[in-house]
């Protein structure tokens, strides 16, 4: 699993801004692309991706993203990914996304495109 892509998962609960983009900046090489089916368009700049992790946290306090299994093929890599914590009628709830990226020579994310569901 790329360190890249579980310090990514990891801004997406921190509410801090300044070190939620430490933790893009971590993970994203400069020019890297962010895409997802809520973001709107393809994000190439550092500060457009944390401004938009942040909506995660503000929009679902407490929940977190985390990498729940990995692999990868002749250089590239694919991620699920559980969104989860309290639900607003007090249940634990989980969502899953698919992400498949790619990584520069120093192992930042170049390219990091995420999918609704597992695909199955």
């Amino acid at each position: 699993m790329s360190d890249a892509i579980t310090t990514f998962f990891r801004a997406w609960s921190e509410t801090d801004p300044t070190a939620r983009r430490a933790l893009i900046d971590d993970s994203f090489a400069p020019g890297g692309i962010y895409s997802d089916p809520r973001s709107g368009a393809r994000l190439d700049d550092h500060g457009a991706i944390s401004d938009y992790v942040g909506m995660f946290s503000a929009n679902a306090p407490g929940w977190t993203a985390s990498v729940e299994k990995s692999d990868d093929v002749n250089g590239y890599h694919r991620a699920i990914i559980a969104f989860g914590g309290k639900g607003p009628d007090g249940t634990e709830m989980v969502q899953h996304g698919s992400y498949f990226a790619t990584l520069d020579d120093g192992g930042k994310l170049t390219l990091l495109a995420g999918f609704a569901g597992t695909g199955a």
